[in-house]
């Protein structure tokens, strides 16, 4: 058998130790975006659905091959779970932070999202909140925080709006789950009530925990409502329904934010009938991507869109262009060039205003019919 020198072994180790530095200096960089909502817990079929969205645009921008500052990159989404908790936030938000993410796109709701924006404020990086409402979280004057819908102070004056002068509704009661989107949301539906001369005749009060609503709605009963106003989410907004029925309560329930969803159906069944609900955004059969985007993500997933999965995408999309546009992963750099965005996305075009928040933001109303959300008109405040 003929054996090889020392040379010749020499020089083929040699090589391939070339080979393998040259291919480590080709390696792309690796750039790593946050993603923070609640991926464990009662929530965690919406946190889930978020992720899924991100994920969605992680792998279309990769499959870009994009260059920042002349190098190859690949994009890598971080999660983390916030378990819809203020505090909890706080501390994956340092997590986010620590680990050496450019960006966040998080959290889910604004009870979270408040208190992780001074993280990530502090830190100098963007937060990209694909979902919070609550108004406050741009108030803070934080100029990493920035917002893709329409926020709750604009949600329920149109909400307000559209209870007085399409359901014509006389006598409106109102519930809210006492967290930061629920109780805001319901005192900006109970203003536009009141600017408009809407009879407001009972404000009660509930928690994000509450499975028994009979207490609450016997009160409400003796008030003879015709519309019922409750600023909370699917999960709960359900059962509301179902014994709103089995109390024989004649009243249209109502929402703005959170209603529209795979589960709402599921645990209403027949009593979510009429149900009607305002979402930030556009239907995805109205969304200018949104028919790309749902087959790409039930081909994906298996599974239908729960909630905001396209807005978990724009999210990610609009802060990575705003990466490839400043051609830097530098905060500093980018930051300016986010906030001065004209981003075509799947839900619509996406630019911000001084805050952070999203410019010209519409308004779906649904209902349901037949158990499925349709959607009935698209409104837009009147005093944008």
């Amino acid at each position: 058998m003929k054996r090889s020198t020392p040379f010749k072994r020499a020089a083929v180790i040699g090589l391939a130790i070339s080979g393998l530095a040259s291919a480590i200096a080709q390696a792309d960089q690796e750039v790593l975006i946050g993603l923070a909502g609640p991926l464990t817990g009662p929530s965690a079929r919406i946190g889930k659905d978020l992720e899924n969205g991100a994920r969605l645009a992680i792998s279309d921008a990769n499959a870009r091959h994009i260059k920042i500052g002349g190098q190859a990159v690949t994009f890598k989404l971080l999660s983390e779970d916030d378990q819809s908790d203020p505090r909890t936030a706080v501390t994956v938000a340092q997590r986010l932070v620590d680990a050496g993410v450019v960006g966040v796109v998080g959290h889910w709701n604004t009870g979270t999202s408040i208190p992780a924006a001074r993280v990530y404020h502090d830190a100098g990086i963007a937060q990209v909140a694909q979902v919070a409402t609550g108004h406050a979280y741009t108030q803070q004057g934080f100029d990493t925080s920035f917002r893709i819908m329409g926020h709750d102070d604009d949600g329920g004056k149109v909400a307000g709006d559209y209870a007085l002068k399409t359901l014509k509704a006389q006598r409106i009661a109102v519930i809210d789950d006492r967290t930061a989107f629920g109780q805001g949301l319901a005192d900006q539906f109970v203003k536009s009530v009141d600017n408009h001369a809407g009879h407001v005749v009972a404000r009660e009060y509930v928690d994000d925990k509450t499975v028994d609503f009979s207490p609450v709605l016997t009160t409400l009963k003796a008030q003879n409502p015709d519309l019922i106003f409750f600023g909370g989410v699917d999960a709960q907004a359900a059962p509301l329904a179902r014994r709103i029925k089995q109390l024989g309560i004649n009243a249209t329930l109502m929402g703005a934010g959170g209603f529209v969803s795979q589960t709402f159906l599921e645990l209403a069944q027949k009593d979510g009938e009429g149900v009607t609900a305002l979402e930030p955004g556009l239907a995805v059969s109205q969304m200018p991507g949104g028919k790309a985007f749902e087959q790409a993500y039930r081909d994906r997933f298996k599974a239908p869109i729960e909630l905001h999965a396209p807005f978990a995408y724009d999210g990610v999309g609009v802060l990575i262009a705003a990466l490839e546009k400043a051609d830097s992963v530098d905060p500093a750099k980018y930051l300016p060039v986010l906030r001065a965005s004209q981003y075509s996305g799947v839900t619509g075009t996406i630019a911000f205003d001084a805050q952070g928040n999203l410019k010209d933001p519409s308004f779906t109303v649904y209902q349901v019919k037949a158990n499925q959300w349709q959607p009935v008109s698209v409104a837009h405040d009147e005093q944008q």
